[in-house]
């Protein structure tokens, strides 16, 4: 590895943190306030199951993340903020290199890792590297700890300065840095070890890959499952049966378990303690479930406690907590740790249980035959949810889970809109609203709250919960008609599916979640057209019409701000949603008419600017009908498994060129040129007075109340 270069104030602006970052915290005092003391000790346990877990994120990000976070840990817990200040300062830091470091860490603590939860980018302290130096080596916990402290920078300090083209973003191989796999693993060795998966019926979720080379120079792999047990006998066949040695296709494979065992066991400790405040069986179930698929490994068992979770109706406290979503697995088939812990916003709630009782006749509206439909609608829970915990790399505004197949398509799931955080996602100040045109502004400003509770509403219920996968099963039976299914788009009988143990991230691996956003993101759209959806918000007349106005408005914007996340020089993408959004803006630039254009400008401060224009008079007559085709495009390859059809469509429309009219790679630096850099959250704590429960809620969004509060974990 070459020396690291220095990140101090001439580091590409891309790749730092700035120190006027926005920092908010999620406000759910009263939501907390309203619950019994048994709730409150329940919602107690389980966040700190969540905080526990999220530490794995730390090891499924980076070589360096979990030193950094020991490091900043140790810092932190030796000496208030304000003291090292003082020490800082007196190391030869300015206040604003002071800032930068706080800067730095409130970054690694809300990212759970050194890089983007949002967009996989690295971020580096934007300070010189000697000076930090000084600072650790010169602290509190330095003079306390010496060698762990001294160890600790010589492991990750060059690491966390480093910009070497390789380490710049998450990836496999030469395209970027990934735990999930070893480093020498290529695109070749994951698609090989997902057929293995696939052979065995073992889900990716709660594995990394290991490679290595036997003795007679043969390729041979280790998959690591995440439980508390690692070699210690136990008297269970579902797993005990698979932790073995294979020969697949000419390469070794082993299955062990173990990974994140000390943190795991954290998990299962807590997990045990909030059993004892669940509030019904069902609850009490799902939590042995979970216990038994993380002392275990096992994600069928998670399977069985996300199917009592499903059941569990209505909680006062919600929560779920695992290996849930692939977004930063290179391949797309392994799990972030992720758990959330929230309360009811009862009111919220009412109107998408509205949304749910008219989902079936909705489910009709959509553009594909009955036949791509679910045979069975399952009604679930969709609740308005106050956050007081969510652990892992980022916060979502709204979740539609389990994420498994089987479990979809038979049980149901759940949806839930996370209310304080989409609270914060609203603010939006006029002076940084980019790429609109000023008439826009104040009613994008207006609406785009009101509007975003309907797409959050429509993408989760009627996007993630809609559409049928063609299946046939172990025993060769299908789960649809062969004879009888046509193909919408050929006019011919149904010629792939999904084979048994084979599902949609495994088989659509790289493209699987941004596609399936992209689906959802277009079904809210479509259906927001929709006035009995409007209604059920509360909009009628033109105030419905503004809605969809801005609806509309945002999503191709948020296209042309997605390319951000592109990266020329891999001619990937780094952001599932941000890809989606941008295929959507292309799909909508593709449909003519002026309905959608993207304009080079030149701002009123001299540098390249840009400006997006709907016609909002041609969203019906020229934007649903381009929607509608590529909405049925797009749910008749996912329900056929035609990987190579939606490989064709989707990446067709996620290609960035320089073509003209949009130039999308010259808009690209405009968009880099004028980025405003994502939130930070500052989430509340608990914690025990004697046998009560108190919510620790901070409420004043410093970068120094992140950082106190991480000494309270």
């Amino acid at each position: 590895m070459r020396a690291a270069a220095a990140a101090g104030p001439m580091a590409d602006a891309q790749y730092i943190l700035p120190n006027d970052i926005g920092v908010f915290s999620l406000d759910c005092r009263e939501a907390f306030r309203l619950l019994s003391p048994t709730e409150r000790l329940y919602a107690h346990h389980l966040s700190r199951a969540a905080w526990y877990g999220g530490l794995a994120v730390l090891l499924q990000t980076s070589p360096e993340a979990p030193y950094i976070y020991a490091l900043l840990s140790r810092l932190f817990r030796a000496q208030d903020p304000d003291e090292l200040r003082q020490h800082a300062l007196a190391e030869g830091l300015t206040e604003e290199e002071y800032q930068a470091f706080l800067v730095y860490a409130a970054g690694v603590y809300s990212n759970m890792g050194n890089y983007k939860s949002f967009g996989d980018t690295k971020f580096v302290p934007n300070l010189p590297k000697e000076k930090l130096e000084r600072v650790i080596l010169g602290s509190k916990a330095a003079q306390q700890h010496p060698e762990e402290v001294r160890s600790l920078w010589q492991t990750c300090g060059e690491l966390m300065f480093s910009l070497e083209p390789r380490l710049r973003h998450l990836g496999l191989g030469k395209e970027g840095i990934t735990t999930y796999f070893s480093g020498d693993c290529t695109m070749e060795d994951a698609k090989l070890a997902q057929d293995f998966l696939d052979s065995q019926n073992l889900s990716a979720y709660n594995t990394r890959l290991f490679k290595g080379v036997s003795q007679d120079g043969r390729a041979c792999y280790e998959v690591r499952l995440a439980s508390v047990l690692s070699t210690e006998p136990a008297l269970h066949s579902e797993m005990t049966s698979k932790l073995k040695s294979y020969e697949f296709r000419g390469s070794h494979f082993q299955v062990t378990r173990g990974d994140y065992a000390p943190i795991l066991q954290k998990v299962v400790e807590h997990l045990e303690k909030s059993k004892a405040y669940a509030a019904n069986s069902r609850q009490e179930q799902m939590l042995a479930h979970y216990i038994e698929s993380f002392t275990q490994g096992s994600i069928e068992a998670h399977k069985r406690g996300s199917r009592f979770w499903i059941q569990d109706k209505g909680p006062i406290v919600e929560s779920y907590i695992g290996f849930i979503e692939s977004y930063r697995d290179p391949f797309g088939s392994r799990g972030e740790f992720e758990g959330f812990v929230a309360m009811v916003n009862k009111a919220m709630s009412a109107k998408f249980e509205c949304l749910v009782a008219s989902a079936e006749q909705l489910l009709k509206e959509l553009p594909w035959p009955p036949a791509f439909e679910k045979d069975k609608f399952l009604t679930p829970d969709f609740t308005s949810l106050d956050v007081l915990t969510f652990s892992g790399s980022g916060i979502p505004a709204g979740i539609n889970i389990p994420n498994y197949d089987d479990l979809r398509q038979t049980d149901g799931f759940k949806n839930v809109s996370l209310g304080n955080v989409l609270a914060v996602a609203y603010a939006t100040q006029r002076e940084k609203l980019t790429f609109l045109e000023e008439e826009d502004k104040d009613l994008y400003i207006r609406w785009k709250g009101p509007s975003f509770d309907v797409q959050v509403g429509l993408h989760e219920l009627l996007g993630h919960g809609s559409g049928k996968l063609f299946v046939q099963d172990e025993k060769g039976a299908f789960n649809f008609d062969q004879e009888a299914v046509i193909n919408p788009e050929t006019g011919e009988q149904i010629q792939s599916w999904y084979r048994s143990g084979e599902t949609w991230d495994s088989k659509f691996s790289t493209i699987a979640s941004s596609y399936e956003e992209c689906r959802a993101e277009s079904v809210g759209l479509y259906l927001c057209l929709n006035p009995q959806v409007l209604e059920i918000f509360g909009f009628e007349g033109a105030d419905a019409e503004d809605v969809i106005y801005v609806n509309w408005l945002n999503m191709v914007r948020a296209g042309l701000l997605a390319l951000e996340f592109y990266t020329p020089e891999a001619s990937s993408w780094r952001q599932a949603h941000m890809q989606a959004r941008f295929v959507i803006l292309r799909v909508l630039l593709e449909a003519g008419e002026g309905l959608v254009t993207v304009t080079p400008t030149t701002g009123a401060d001299g540098r390249p600017d840009a400006r997006v224009r709907l016609d909002r008079n041609k969203i019906r007559p020229v934007g649903k009908p381009a929607l509608e085709r590529f909405l049925r495009k797009l749910q008749v390859l996912k329900s056929t498994g035609d990987v190579a059809g939606g490989r064709a469509l989707y990446e067709g429309y996620a290609a960035v060129t320089d073509a003209p009219p949009e130039c999308f790679l010259t808009l690209r630096d405009t968009v880099l040129l004028r980025k405003e850099s994502r939130k930070l959250i500052v989430q509340p704590n608990t914690r025990l007075e004697g046998m009560v429960a108190v919510a620790v809620v901070v409420v004043t969004a410093m970068m120094v109340t992140m950082v106190k509060m991480t000494r309270n974990l």
